[in-house]
């Protein structure tokens, strides 16, 4: 099958990507986190705020402001134990107990690893692992290496002036295991959920951030010491604290020219001892061949699509009210925020409500990426579309979300609940309770013609990071989501009208009021 082939199927038939024959080994899952063994550990803070509410007003981070900022990003927050069916009168059925981490997951797998470039006074300056299950950092190469990492994003980026570089890698394994073929999908939102998450908790320590999704691969791949054939960083994140500093502000050409051979060549290769549990890892050619044509070896294959985004009166639209920015502490939104399937209560939302919603998700999305550059408006990859129902003031209707003009414009009128319920392919949600269901839309050829193969995935990463922010601003708004991809994508192209755009829905999000779910749960802080 061709890759192309692939990719279609991933969008429009993902049931062909899994082998209904295969049957999941849970006995010899993968754990949900990474272990490295024999290795020097330095332990974080675990004494985390209780609070995230804004600005921290440091100059310079510490260690300590890097194991809370870690924790919030991706730590192992809550033990959350579970039932999962209800209770029929005789017995109940077997609990459900996990780990929780403030970024949903596909089946709670957690395909994404975090790696850090740090440069504290506390530790060697070197390149780090951050340890989820034990909250600590490993130290995988010592050294400093800002002239390697400065020129694997092509010099585009003052690594100087960086305090730390995040890196967002995908390990293979970790949930193709469950979702065969189909966690290619999955692996890109994975890492675009908590690329947003990240995002989020740097605003709250007053740190800068730029996204870059175009690096040469290889040597990012060769400085962390992975193997290709097990994972792959997806992206990179620069964090600084000076907000005067400029981004991607250097053109790429042929004096900034530079492979990732060459850069290879200026470090040792290491290997280190990882530990993940599964006896038997099953083979995955088709995400292997796709990492392998989604690879850049040369800075010369970096590009910007950015183009600025302009305003366009529709005689048709819905001019929103102007609302206050939504106010809310981090931190508590993450500990109250969960993804519910029968808890869904239909109730009325307002037009202030939704106002007030759509704004927060717009606005805390828009973020410096390496695809914009320096432009200041730029036209989103990503849009917003969403069915609403019983909204105060608002004909029910299908949507499309203009941010610059604040307004929505009437796609199709009347109440497609009947429409998005025939359209789930697993009944898990009952759309009928539900009166704001949001679907996140992008280009229909993935940006393959700008991007190639690399397009799919950062268009899946982008899909994530919106997506985060739509449930972090639903939770302020006394709200819940849930994220979906059981869905048949071509009705709902039909619904929204997107094929003649040349757009396609990615994911679909309904978003409600809620009742609580029957669950035990403890906060892993101290």
């Amino acid at each position: 099958m061709s890759l192309k082939a692939f990719l279609h199927q991933l969008q429009y038939d993902p049931d062909k990507t899994k082998p209904q024959d295969v049957e999941v080994d849970w006995e010899d899952a993968p754990l949900p986190y990474k272990l490295y063994r024999h290795l020097p550990v330095f332990p974080l803070a675990s004494d985390v705020p209780l609070e995230l509410t804004g600005k921290q007003g440091q100059e310079k981070p510490t260690l300590r402001d890097i194991g809370y900022f870690l924790w919030y990003t991706f730590g192992l927050a809550q033990l959350s134990q579970s039932v999962m069916e209800q209770y029929t009168g005789e017995e109940w059925e077997s609990s459900l107990q996990l780990c929780r981490r403030f970024v949903p997951s596909g089946g709670g797998l957690y395909p994404s690893e975090i790696y850090l470039y740090l440069k504290l006074e506390e530790l060697p300056y070197g390149i780090y692992h951050y340890d989820a299950a034990h909250h600590r950092l490993i130290l995988l190469r010592e050294g400093q290496f800002d002239s390697y990492v400065g020129k694997a994003l092509a010099n585009r980026c003052d690594v100087t002036s960086c305090f730390a570089v995040a890196f967002v890698s995908t390990v293979f394994w970790k949930n193709f295991y469950k979702y065969n073929n189909f966690s290619y999908r999955l692996q890109g939102l994975d890492a675009g959920l908590l690329i947003g998450q990240l995002l989020e908790v740097a605003k709250r320590f007053d740190f800068e951030a730029g996204v870059y999704f175009q690096f040469l691969d290889r040597a990012i791949n060769h400085l962390l010491g992975l193997s290709e054939a097990e994972e792959s960083v997806y992206a990179v994140i620069p964090l600084v604290v000076d907000s005067s500093m400029e981004w991607f502000c250097n053109d790429i050409s042929n004096k900034n020219r530079m492979s990732s051979a060459e850069l290879c060549n200026e470090l040792p290769i290491i290997k280190h001892d990882h530990y993940m549990r599964s006896k038997k890892v099953l083979d995955y050619p088709m995400l292997t061949k796709l990492n392998e044509a989604s690879i850049l070896g040369s800075t010369l294959s970096f590009k910007q699509l950015g183009r600025e985004q302009k305003v366009v009166y529709q005689s048709d639209n819905y001019t929103l009210p102007q609302v206050n920015r939504l106010t809310y502490d981090l931190a508590e939104v993450c500990r109250q925020r969960y993804s519910p399937e029968n808890e869904f209560v239909l109730e009325a939302v307002s037009q202030s409500d939704l106002a007030a919603l759509l704004q927060e998700i717009m606005i805390s999305y828009h973020y410096r990426n390496d695809l914009d550059g320096s432009i200041r408006s730029p036209m989103p990859r990503v849009k917003l579309y969403g069915c609403f129902y019983g909204v105060e003031g608002i004909r029910n209707g299908a949507y499309q979300y203009d941010n610059i003009a604040h307004a929505l414009q009437l796609v199709r009128a009347g109440d497609h609940r009947p429409w998005l319920q025939n359209g789930m392919s697993l009944d898990n949600v009952n759309l009928f309770q539900v009166p704001l269901s949001f679907h996140v839309t992008g280009d229909l050829g993935h940006h393959h013609a700008e991007l190639g193969y690399r397009g799919y995935r950062i268009q899946q990463m982008e899909t994530g990071m919106l997506v985060q922010r739509l449930l972090l601003a639903a939770c302020a708004s006394g709200m819940e989501g849930r994220p979906l991809l059981g869905f048949d994508v071509n009705s709902m192209n039909e619904l929204y009208g997107l094929t003649p755009l040349r757009q396609t829905s990615l994911i679909q999000i309904p978003i409600g009021p809620c009742r609580g779910r029957s669950r035990l749960e403890g906060s892993l802080s101290q």
